[in-house]
């Protein structure tokens, strides 16, 4: 048997001090929290700073962890040859403590948002499920499995 491949993701809710919630347009997905993929030799509060800073500008703090999803389905890239292998991904409370916003190679815009009027951005139904999962955390974290394609279903949802 082929050891098995899967994504590990990292995302932050960075929430400022006006209750506003810093987005990033992607070029490929639209607004989305920031964040990305955990590289090689890399633990996941690093990947998270690095991939909002990367993505945005803005230097974070990481607090809390507020939710585990995984997407289990196995689908193709945007290049509608590559296989996008499932993945797992870990969703962070952030606090800015500095930077400025900016863009770049994988955003085309970053700003902050209204905390009440984020879902009018996000479209993606996964961002928003994972977003409305931040809204509702009352300290216990929540696990959700789901798949994108070829429509999004959530499969399993449960704190742990």
């Amino acid at each position: 048997m082929p050891m098995p491949t899967h994504i590990v993701a990292v995302s932050g809710v960075v929430e400022n001090e006006l209750g506003q919630i810093l987005l990033v347009k992607t070029h490929h997905g639209g607004w989305v929290c920031p964040g990305g993929q955990v590289e090689a030799g890399e633990n996941l509060i690093e990947a998270l700073i690095r991939e909002i800073k990367e993505e945005s500008g803005i230097d974070v703090t990481v607090s809390c962890l507020f939710g585990v999803f995984s997407n289990t389905g196995v689908h193709k890239w945007h290049d509608g040859v590559t296989d996008v292998p499932t993945k797992v991904m870990l969703d962070f409370v952030c606090k800015p403590v500095g930077g400025a916003l900016g863009t770049s190679e994988e955003t085309s815009e970053s700003r902050w948002v209204e905390r009440e009027t984020v879902l009018d951005l996000v479209t993606a139904p996964a961002i928003r499920t994972r977003y409305q999962a931040y809204l509702a955390f009352d300290g216990k974290p929540v696990y959700m499995e789901y798949v994108t394609k070829p429509e999004f279903e959530v499969k399993l949802d449960r704190t742990i």
